[in-house]
């Protein structure tokens, strides 16, 4: 009776919740794969499940690289990703060791201000941004968008990291202090390597929030060769109120796997990063 009383409260308190949670977090995946495996006449019948594939056909993957440059767009998303990933970490690191490991004014306001800076919409910024970048004659190159985005990337980095270098004991940089190193060479032989989930945990944020990054890139890339996926399947599979919703869902599809590959090999490390971020002070 005991045991069959257990049972029924892990089925009801761990397996259902578990359940409902994975279907809901599979379900836009589901509804993708579903739509761009349909034919045209069957995606558009009304009296259809939209779950279920009577006649799978990969026609709209097919259209999808023969007339658009979805392959160009895939490489450039994934070149500004990396790219804006790694100058947001220099930039993060650079910030958070100091507001994290070192007493100086004022440093309880600054990271406060990095916190805050992060909460300002894009929406305020990208006025001024779009001033710079023409400015600086960057206008519909991938250089722009590399530029701009660190200015989101970077806050949420150095707010993670900041927490992250706050769970280093200070006895081990101070042992490397007295045995004669440099206060870089602490970090970078000391400290850094400790946080190597926290590096993780903030680049594969940074990474996806580059790759999914719409409004800079609607902004500053207008060459259809130079665009990233978000704004060239918006741009050339949205044309007026017609809707090539087979092809969107292929290019919607194809467009979430890099995300979903890295968070299925380095979940273990970015959870870790995250919890280890959000308690410490």
């Amino acid at each position: 009776m005991v045991g069959e009383l257990t049972w029924s409260r892990r089925l009801v308190g761990l397996w259902l919740p578990l359940t409902l949670l994975f279907v809901f977090a599979l379900f836009p995946f589901a509804w993708m794969a579903a739509t761009s495996l349909k034919a045209n006449a069957e995606l558009y019948d009304p009296t259809a499940n939209p779950l279920w594939i009577r006649h799978p056909s990969l026609v709209h993957y097919i259209d999808l690289f023969k007339e658009t440059n979805f392959v160009v767009w895939i490489g450039n998303t994934m070149l500004v990703a990396t790219v804006s990933t790694v100058i947001s970490l220099l930039l993060g690191v650079m910030l958070a060791y100091p507001l994290a490991r070192m007493r100086f004014p004022a440093a309880g306001l600054l990271a406060i201000t990095v916190a805050v800076t992060y909460l300002v919409p894009q929406t305020l910024l990208f006025v001024p941004m779009a001033d710079l970048i023409n400015r600086m004659k960057l206008g519909d190159t991938l250089t722009a968008v590399m530029l701009t985005y660190p200015t989101l990337l970077v806050p949420f980095c150095a707010w993670l990291l900041i927490g992250y270098f706050k769970t280093v004991p200070k006895e081990l940089e101070e042992a490397a202090l007295i045995d004669g190193a440099s206060r870089w060479r602490a970090m970078t032989r000391v400290i850094l390597p400790l946080c190597t989930p926290g590096f993780l945990s903030a680049g594969i944020f940074a990474f996806t929030l580059a790759q999914n990054e719409f409004l800079y890139a609607l902004l500053f890339l207008n060459t259809s060769t130079i665009r990233t996926v978000p704004v060239g399947v918006t741009g050339e599979l949205i044309r007026g109120d017609a809707f090539y919703w087979g092809q969107l869902m292929a290019a919607a599809f194809l467009g979430s796997l890099p995300v979903v590959l890295i968070y299925s090999f380095f979940v273990k490390y970015y959870v870790a990063g995250l919890t280890a971020g959000s308690v410490k002070g």
